[in-house]
């Protein structure tokens, strides 16, 4: 053994353990590993005889520190000089000790992972991401849609784009503080200008950095901007089926719309349109309001064109409509997991048009490794 326990019986009983030797040395302070040492040392060490047990700093009668009396034996240091202090007793290193070092080991881990935090969210150049499932909704709002809602809303914008074909509505999501803006190609595509609406109601125009229209993604940038709230890049690979998500975008204008649903499939095949022409369909004042695409080898929302290509999506029941192209699916915790891209609905009659839960999003994880790819240019330039 390496502790030794005292039974029951062996010190006068105390609701305090140490209670009786507080008050036979009042005087002296109590160390708790030992009782403490009698008040004035004897002037000669007693003998003891060869065959008896040696006890363990015994104090005023209150018995042995042996333990069980038998097994592990007790040394007793060798007598001090006449009229000489009682040597202090060594104290032993207990528990809470490595208790204490390991949560420091833990504090220290811990503040090394707020400070890539903190370089990742304020650095303009450097994308707000995550490998693990960061909270960035409140403790005291997590799992709800309103918490998500509250926290994320002023990392998605509103995006009008006008081109010889027409204007296209759509909405983008922040990713650095000084305005660089992750959408859908064919939200921006072809368009000579691009005006930026942000949650607090401030109009900014924009200008294409890269697109990549076999992705369907596309960077974009606001002049003159600063102060932004990036939005938090999660782990579309960790994203299960079942999970619960949030979107936000401005479906048909409307700035902020905030839908919420699950997660009903990953890894869907989804085949967009890549021409131009196709582009501007997408939201207000084009074509039947609905963005073309194929799955399943079907094509809904109209005609996809000869130009196409496909990637894997994640599918959702949340409510996507004409608009929400190029906004966020968000996991619980508020990160962002995908860009919305593809709805399906039913008709092309507005009097009768409405979500059927049948909407796609790009994986974030595709998004992130494309982006030195859009900010290069992107690889239609």
């Amino acid at each position: 053994m390496t502790e030794s326990f005292r039974r029951d019986g062996e010190y006068e009983q105390y609701e305090n353990p140490y209670q009786g030797a507080q008050q036979q040395h009042a005087s002296s302070p109590v160390n708790p590993e030992w009782p403490p040492p009698p008040a004035q040392p004897p002037a000669t060490p007693p003998q003891a005889p060869a065959h008896a047990q040696p006890a363990a700093f015994a104090s005023g009668g209150a018995g042995s520190y042996g333990g069980d009396g038998g097994g592990t034996a007790l040394l007793t240091p060798a007598p001090a000089e006449p009229g000489a202090p009682a040597p202090a007793p060594r104290r032993r290193t207990r528990g809470p000790l490595a208790l204490l070092a390991a949560v420091a080991i833990v504090a220290a881990a811990i503040g090394g992972g707020t400070a890539y935090g903190i370089q990742e969210l304020t650095g303009n150049d450097t994308v707000a991401s995550s490998s693990t499932s960061t909270n960035v909704v409140p403790s005291s709002a997590k799992g709800t849609v309103a918490g998500v809602a509250k926290a994320v809303s002023p990392s998605i914008v509103e995006i009008n784009a006008t081109s010889n074909a027409g204007e296209s509505t759509g909405s983008g999501v922040i990713i650095t503080s000084d305005g660089e803006i992750i959408t859908n190609n064919h939200v921006i595509s072809g368009a000579s200008t691009v005006k930026v609406s942000t949650s607090d109601g401030k109009t900014y125009t924009a200008k294409v950095v890269g697109t990549d229209s076999k992705k369907d993604l596309a960077l974009i940038k606001l002049e003159n901007a600063s102060g932004l709230t990036p939005a938090t890049l999660g782990n579309s690979d960790g994203v299960q089926v079942g999970d619960q998500v949030v979107a936000i975008g401005s479906p048909e204008g409307l700035t902020g719309t905030v839908t919420s649903g699950i997660v009903s499939a990953l890894n869907r095949d989804v085949t967009v349109a890549t021409d131009e022409g196709q582009s501007q369909s997408q939201g207000q004042g084009g074509g039947n309001g609905q963005w073309p695409f194929e799955f399943g080898g079907q094509q809904f929302n109209g005609d996809t064109g000869s130009s196409t290509t496909t990637y894997k999506a994640i599918q959702t029941d949340a409510s996507l409509n004409p608009g929400n192209s190029g906004g966020a699916l968000i996991d619980m915790n508020g990160n962002i997991i995908g860009i919305n891209s593809a709805m399906y609905s039913a008709t092309s009659d507005s009097s009768t048009a409405g979500s059927a839960g049948l909407g796609f999003s790009i994986p974030i994880n595709t998004v992130k490794s494309d982006l030195a790819t859009l900010r290069a240019g992107g690889t239609d330039s």
